[in-house]
């Protein structure tokens, strides 16, 4: 791992160095700009590196999408047959060209930086030997203005659980890091939250139930783990976090235009609503509760016309019985003898 450090370090000594030159050398709003930048702009080279990865990522989910009934084919042939089940999906999955562990990938890839981020930001603190703060490619005027940076006052090395006395050493206030801390914390749940619901709200619940089970984990356990363990992580990995949700928010947002679910795929899922699966087609989910509405009207309308032509067709009716005549068949209705009628009435008399 001591590259994936080394590499960390030396892409936000980088933006740093770029960021020094732009923005002014002193706090502005109780902030150390050029240090939060060179977090943000870390998190931008990482998302632009992995993006040609993050479109893949996409299409084999739309492939995944895209067979899901010959999958619901096989599981109804194969049912209470796990072993040849297994055989027949991964021959399919040969066969269509898809590779399920796609859809995993850019998460996978992007695990090894944020161990590596966090490592970097607990390696900064007071009292480092001189050899210590030079791991990584640090200098020691650079290793010593990282540990004093901070965001609206508060230390981008600190986190909500730091002790008096940790705070103490980098003469910070506890209550302004547990607010700043507390409001980025909250951040990182709802954007780690949007960007679940995002994708579910397209591609719509799953059927299978364990695509399903998988679905309701990413909309609800990655925010519920978030909001655990974001009280432990420095304000400077939760800046990386809550930027790098909201580039996804945008990313996803592209590639969803660009890359719709299959046709085949609707009749697979269930419109999202509210994150619940099982909803009806009478959603807010999207196109069919249009069409479904629009068809609902259409109907009224035709009972109408249908029950006035009826009442129409009645009050003539009884017109003509007052009248004491005969009402005309209609166009191309079958004639009726009255003269048989009448003879047919003195039989049955």
């Amino acid at each position: 791992m001591g590259g994936i450090y080394w590499l960390i370090s030396q892409v936000m000594l980088f933006w740093h160095t770029v960021w020094d030159k732009v923005v002014p050398d002193h706090r502005t709003l109780g902030t150390n700009w050029q240090w939060v930048l060179a977090i943000v702009f870390l998190v931008i080279t990482v998302r632009v590196v992995l993006f040609p990865i993050f479109v893949k990522q996409i299409k084999s989910q739309r492939a995944m999408q895209a067979i899901q009934p010959k999958m619901k084919e096989l599981q109804e042939k194969h049912k209470g047959d796990r072993e040849t089940l297994q055989k027949e999906v991964m021959k399919l999955y040969q066969e269509e060209k898809v590779n399920p562990l796609m859809g995993c990938l850019p998460m996978f890839l992007q695990i090894p930086v944020f161990i590596g981020l966090l490592h970097v930001l607990r390696h900064l603190k007071p009292g480092t030997s001189n050899h210590q703060m030079e791991l990584y490619g640090w200098s020691i005027p650079e290793f010593m203005g990282a540990v004093d940076a901070r965001l609206f006052d508060a230390p981008i090395v600190a986190k909500f659980s730091s002790s008096a006395s940790d705070l103490a050493k980098i003469d910070a206030n506890s209550t302004t890091v547990k607010i700043v801390a507390a409001i980025l914390v909250a951040l990182m749940i709802t954007t780690t939250y949007l960007t679940q619901r995002q994708m579910i709200m397209k591609t719509g619940w799953n059927s299978d139930p364990q695509q399903r089970m998988i679905q309701k984990f990413m909309l609800y356990g990655i925010p519920f783990f978030t909001l655990t363990s974001g009280w432990y992580f420095p304000i400077g990995v939760i800046i990386y976090w809550v930027t790098n949700n909201a580039i996804t928010l945008g990313q996803q947002y592209w590639v969803l235009h660009k890359y719709p679910p299959p046709p085949s795929a609707s009749a697979n899922t269930t419109p999202y609503k509210g994150g619940k699966p099982g909803t009806t087609s009478l959603t807010k989910g999207g196109a069919p509760a249009a069409k479904s509405a629009g068809g609902f009207r259409a109907l009224l309308s035709k009972a109408k016309d249908e029950a006035a032509a009826q009442q129409a067709a009645a009050a003539e009716a009884a017109a003509a019985k007052a009248n004491g005549r005969a009402l005309a068949p209609k166009p191309g209705a079958k004639p009726i003898n009255p003269k048989k009628g009448g003879a047919a009435k003195r039989q049955s008399g």
